[in-house]
């Protein structure tokens, strides 16, 4: 029961937003009591903290199963970004600004989870890039890595981003393009193009 709770409270902060989903609301959804869910988590603080870091790890879960050392590091970044669209649609925008919002501590902390990963992973696909000539020699891996993750979590701020301008998706294509066309060499921008090629067909 503890998992299934888990699982249908993570699908609806993600869908209806974390200040919106009650605990009446999680109860009725799922058909069972209040009191059931309290047995498990002692109240929507610890239900949200736990939500919060199940989807991480499912999302990291997942994007590990297209990581892949043998395959081409823009491949690899365009192949991340599919698995993060198919995962979270047009939600992740809304289900980040407020979890800052109303749970700025919780925030903070998988912020700090989400950072060491990423640029652990980031300085991984840079130093494949530049060892398959596709990436250019002279990057500094630790800036970039720290610049991307930067610009990656910025673009999921409404107020800097409002949504009526560009869906998150949108601005993931963007980034990535914008990130990938700053390291790469000749023959990292003839594979570049050849993905941008393909995204537009797949629109």
């Amino acid at each position: 029961m503890r998992e299934n709770i888990l699982n249908k409270s993570a699908e609806m902060f993600l869908r209806l937003g974390f200040k919106s989903v009650t605990m009446d609301d999680l109860a009725a959804e799922m058909g069972i009591s209040k009191k059931t869910i309290y047995q498990h988590y002692k109240n929507k603080t610890e239900l949200v903290e736990a939500s919060v870091f199940h989807v991480f790890d499912s999302v990291c879960g997942q994007i590990n199963t297209v990581c892949d050392p043998e395959i081409s590091p823009i491949r690899e970044l365009y192949q991340i970004k599919r698995v993060v669209r198919e995962y979270f649609g047009d939600e992740e925008s809304m289900a980040y600004n407020q979890l800052k919002k109303f749970y700025p501590n919780l925030f903070e902390q998988l912020m700090k989870k989400k950072y060491q990963v990423f640029v652990e992973s980031v300085s991984d696909n840079l130093r494949r890039g530049i060892t398959m000539g596709l990436f250019r020699e002279d990057i500094d891996i630790f800036f970039t890595s720290r610049m991307y993750f930067s610009g990656m979590s910025s673009i999921k701020d409404s107020d800097m981003f409002p949504p009526v301008e560009h869906s998150v998706p949108t601005l993931t294509a963007l980034f990535l393009e914008y990130h990938l066309r700053a390291i790469v060499t000749e023959r990292g921008l003839e594979e570049l193009n050849q993905f941008i090629n393909e995204e537009k067909i797949t629109q």
